[in-house]
């Protein structure tokens, strides 16, 4: 089975790509092979922060891998946190924070509409290819549910009745914005790479 490292120590990340990618590759995060560095994430863009992840782990290792970078975008607030989503609320704050600044910044607005979009750049025998998933939704009133992290509990996908934090996690990898980036890398390692050789 092909080894294809993740550059995230996310654990749920892990876990829900993992899940998505059913066993076809051999999925290695960043303790798996002893990377213990604090990537930079400074770039401007969601594609600048994936390329350069996936590019860090590239130049050190020399290992076949893939990264992520996320972002929700609300248009009433200017398409922000976008690129800042983990830091939305400061350096340091968690994810609780993000959601209570999320969910005031959006007081008073009938807008709330928002959108997931997930950029994945995988680098295969130093080539660079890069993969986009985006859910549109709008941001609820209050948190619901318990699964998933981030802003999972305040985000509720086009077409469903249910935040993606109260989704059972089969039903939320088959159509999220990081399920549908992943998929489309899956389909493209079939396509052109098949014969990848196992290590």
């Amino acid at each position: 089975m092909h080894r294809l490292v993740f550059a995230t120590n996310n654990a749920h990340k892990l876990r829900e790509l993992g899940e998505i990618l059913k066993g076809e590759f051999r999925l290695l995060g960043l303790s798996d092979i002893s990377c213990t560095d604090d990537i930079p994430e400074t770039g401007n863009t969601l594609e600048d922060n994936a390329s350069q992840k996936s590019y860090y782990i590239w130049d050190r290792f020399a290992m076949d891998c893939f990264s992520d970078d996320t972002g929700l975008e609300v248009p009433a607030l200017n398409h922000e946190p976008g690129v800042r989503s983990a830091r939305y609320a400061g350096e340091g704050r968690n994810s609780d924070d993000n959601v209570s600044k999320l969910l005031s910044e959006l007081e008073g607005k009938s807008d709330r509409s928002a959108r997931f979009r997930c950029v994945i750049s995988l680098i295969i025998k130093g080539k660079e290819y890069l993969f986009e998933g985006i859910v549109n939704g709008k941001i609820l009133h209050e948190r619901r549910g318990v699964a998933g992290f981030g802003y999972d509990p305040v985000f509720q996908p086009e077409g469903y009745d249910q935040s993606f934090a109260e989704m059972d996690s089969a039903l939320k990898n088959s159509m999220s914005h990081r399920g549908r980036a992943v998929q489309k890398l899956v389909r493209f390692l079939h396509e052109e790479y098949p014969h990848l050789p196992d290590k």
